[in-house]
């Protein structure tokens, strides 16, 4: 047998260099049957628009499958099943890294991002990954199985479990333990409380510092203080019937927008839980609100697309057969109809405008921070579209954040050259 293993060893290297040699090609390298699924420019131009990117996602094909993308402001992440998320640069469309987490075949939820790292939940086990190098930084084992992504302010980072507890980590001692090398065997040294409810913890915590707020399985919203997990207010969705709160909590400055599968969506003031307006769609609501500037989009179950004015519940129109919105410009909306095509629609009044038959696409991000509509096959195949000739992103949810654009000056005329004076050359 010794005599084999030299050539067993071997046999396993080329075979990593050609993963990784295989990871790190460039998409344009692919096959003409992978482009024949791209959107064609005669398709996207006669609605006026245009392909930004593709680019392919490191997955295994044959057993995995891209199940979430998640965007900030710089970068757009494809996280497959098999544990693999895959980083691009957002505007571009260059793929930044790409690692695996974890063993294959674990739970996993959608990850999160801040200033410098990307958080993502693999099994039992957090995971901090540098954004723009995909070095992993550290591995924190969590105290029970997990039911939402995690979710991360300044100071703490926050995850839902099956057993109805929200757990906080203090990123300041995960820093201590990582840099004296105790991860993740003393986790449970960073868990700065851990507050207990009723029920399973339905949607990831939002965070403002001062306050987190969660909902459980029972319909119950609960906002408690960041530092010591002391219940600060709480409210309970209409009680009859009394049903959960499943889907994920949008936020404005000043404003909780939660959503429940009893019809209702209610918004509510962020700090005291006062609740502001209700507006009953008359479905069930299992989607995330949508916020993008001065208009709120829900997506009642069966119940269509309804564009609401965020400050007061009005509702301004209503768009049947829509399931999902997945972006907006300026002046149009991206959705999903009930077929799997993409529709869009005029901004101010629903209107449809045009489809474009993208159903291979079903990995579809729900984008209210750019005006990009971003899409991905489950076998990683991605794709951004923009307007023809938006070559910078709007940003809707943080425009503070857009990147400065140097405003080039037209070229002064060329001052006429002066004709010789014919006195002085007599």
């Amino acid at each position: 047998m010794k005599t084999f293993r030299p050539l067993f060893f071997t046999c396993l290297a080329f075979g990593a260099m050609c993963l990784t040699d295989a990871a790190s090609a460039p998409a344009q390298s692919s096959s003409t049957s992978v482009s024949s699924e791209l959107p064609t420019s005669r398709m996207l131009s006669h609605l006026g628009l245009e392909r930004a990117w593709w680019s392919q996602a490191t997955v295994n094909p044959k057993r995995d499958k891209v199940k979430y993308m998640v965007l900030d402001e710089e970068n757009v992440y494809l996280q497959g099943t098999g544990g693999t998320v895959t980083a691009f640069d957002a505007e571009s469309g260059k793929r930044l890294w790409s690692v695996q987490l974890g063993n294959r075949d674990e739970p996993i939820y959608p990850g999160v991002s801040n200033e410098k790292h990307f958080l993502t939940v693999n099994g039992m086990a957090l995971y901090c990954i540098e954004r723009f190098s995909g070095k992993v930084l550290w591995e924190l084992k969590l105290p029970a199985m997990p039911s939402v992504g995690p979710s991360v302010d300044d100071e703490h980072i926050y995850i839902g479990a099956l057993d109805g507890s929200i757990y906080s980590f203090e990123l300041r001692k995960i820093n201590e333990l990582y840099l004296k090398r105790m991860l993740p065997q003393w986790s449970y040294e960073a868990l700065r409380w851990r507050y207990q409810s009723s029920k399973e913890i339905t949607t990831r915590a939002s965070s403002i510092g001062e306050l987190v707020q969660f909902a459980n399985g029972n319909g119950h919203l609960f906002a408690v203080s960041a530092k010591e997990s002391k219940l600060q207010w709480q409210f309970e969705a209409q009680p009859y019937p009394r049903s959960p709160i499943t889907a994920p909590i949008a936020t404005t400055d000043d404003s909780l927008i939660v959503a429940s599968e009893n019809f209702y969506v209610y918004c509510l003031d962020r700090k005291k839980g006062e609740e502001r307006w209700s507006f009953v769609s008359g479905f069930p609501i299992r989607k995330a609100p949508i916020v993008i500037e001065q208009d709120l989009y829900i997506m009642p179950d069966r119940g269509g697309l309804f564009n609401l004015v965020v400050r007061t519940g009005e509702e301004k129109w209503k768009r049947p057969g829509i399931t999902d919105l997945l972006g907006a410009t300026k002046s149009r909306l991206f959705g999903s109809d009930v077929t799997g095509n993409i529709v869009l629609l005029q901004r101010s009044t629903g209107r449809p405008l045009g489809t474009l038959p993208l159903r291979p696409f079903s990995v579809r991000l729900q984008n209210d921070r750019t005006d990009r509509l971003y899409l991905a096959t489950p076998s990683g195949l991605v794709v951004c579209l923009r307007e023809q000739g938006s070559e910078f992103a709007h940003y809707h949810k943080y425009p503070e954040r857009a990147p400065i654009v140097p405003d080039v000056e037209p070229d002064e005329p060329t001052p006429p050259v002066p004709m010789p004076d014919a006195a002085a050359n007599q």
